[in-house]
């Protein structure tokens, strides 16, 4: 039997899902699974396919003819198709049209919540990317109910594993990094992502700014590793109202600096299988979080959770936290034990290789 051709269609992917794809890209390889990785260039750049035996093509992430055509071309001869979120799950369904290859679709989030007409054509845009995929993987609860709702045919949840962190050098106060960003002698606290209103960093800087004015000595340190439309307005509130907090921008050593910190923070307006959340338990890294989408069923108890939008409760969370050795101890130690019962990437490949057989009869038509 000739190998099982893949297509893996990647959009602009954040963190978990580019992850996934790499992780799910290897394991498929390993398996003698022909894989090609349809993405940005930056992508490659950061989670090189290529380097774990797939052939990476660049396909912008547009919607325009000249990007769907090429992404028709990467398509043709394939055994089955993979998009990976629903934007590229829509182009991907455009360019198969006419195809017979089957489409699956992984839901790694949910789209931004708009109103108006905004916010139909954003229901519109899920329900068409949903309804073309043979089936869908949701990455939470949450998510396979709203896919069921938007008329997907076949959702089933896969909460997907993404690479174990892995650390060099020494964690920490007595980290190189924690030195470079002064708080050898402090609380320090660490959140990842885009500065995009979707995470919440705003409601971050407004929990802190609740410290001022309390008898806290010494005062905790804050930084954000990230870029985006956002940045000139956090770091003017910051200078503005003196806070604790330093953006780091882009950073190849996220990991590092987890590992270093007394505490992470996730404080988006939704989640469903956060990459630093994953990071955090699995470092045995206190987790404070917004209590949104999947991540209560992702974390269980191994975390702080708090109600979205609500600053004081963010605020006293993340500060009783970094003030009580003890209780990070416990935290950390059930941040382990319960990543230690997520599935692993084995577990995914295996999962996701026996729907593609299943869609396209490959195992049972040698």
């Amino acid at each position: 039997m000739t190998p099982l051709r893949s297509v893996q269609v990647l959009g602009g992917g954040s963190a978990g899902s580019s992850a996934h794809v790499r992780s799910l890209a290897a394991g498929l390889v390993a398996r003698g699974v022909r894989v090609t990785v349809c993405a940005p260039e930056e992508a490659e750049r950061a989670y090189d396919f290529r380097g774990c035996g797939a052939l990476h093509l660049h396909v912008p992430r547009r919607g325009d003819p000249v990007s769907v055509a090429a992404l028709r071309a990467a398509c043709a001869g394939a055994d089955v198709v993979h998009a990976h979120g629903l934007h590229a799950a829509y182009r991907t369904a455009l360019a198969l049209g006419g195809m017979p290859v089957p489409l699956v679709v992984t839901w790694h989030a949910r789209a931004a919540a708009y109103a108006g007409a905004r916010g139909g054509l954003t229901r519109l845009f899920e329900r068409s990317a949903l309804r073309s995929a043979s089936v869908v993987f949701a990455t939470s609860s949450g998510l396979v109910d709203t896919a069921r709702a938007r008329g997907a045919r076949d959702v089933r949840l896969a909460p997907l594993a993404v690479p174990a962190p892995r650390v060099q050098g020494a964690t920490g106060t007595d980290s190189k990094a924690r030195a470079e960003l002064g708080a050898v002698e402090r609380p320090l606290a660490m959140a990842v992502g885009s500065l995009v209103p979707e995470h919440g960093h705003a409601l971050l800087l407004d929990a802190v700014a609740l410290w001022r004015g309390q008898d806290i000595d010494p005062l905790p340190l804050v930084v954000i590793a990230g870029e985006g439309r956002e940045r000139p307005a956090l770091q003017r509130r910051i200078v503005d109202e003196d806070l604790p907090v330093l953006l780091l921008g882009s950073r190849d050593d996220v990991t590092e600096l987890l590992a270093a910190a007394d505490a992470a923070v996730v404080s988006s307006r939704w989640e469903s299988r956060s990459l630093l959340a994953q990071e955090a338990l699995r470092l045995g890294v206190p987790l404070v979080a917004t209590a949104v989408g999947g991540m209560p069923e992702l974390v269980g108890r191994a975390a702080e959770l708090v109600p979205y939008g609500d600053p004081a409760a963010l605020s006293g969370a993340l500060l009783r936290l970094l003030t009580d050795p003890g209780r990070r101890a416990e935290l950390a130690a059930e941040g382990r034990a319960q990543a230690a019962a997520w599935p692993t990437e084995d577990e995914t490949v295996a999962q996701v290789l026996s729907v593609y057989d299943e869609v396209t009869g490959a195992r049972e038509n040698p």
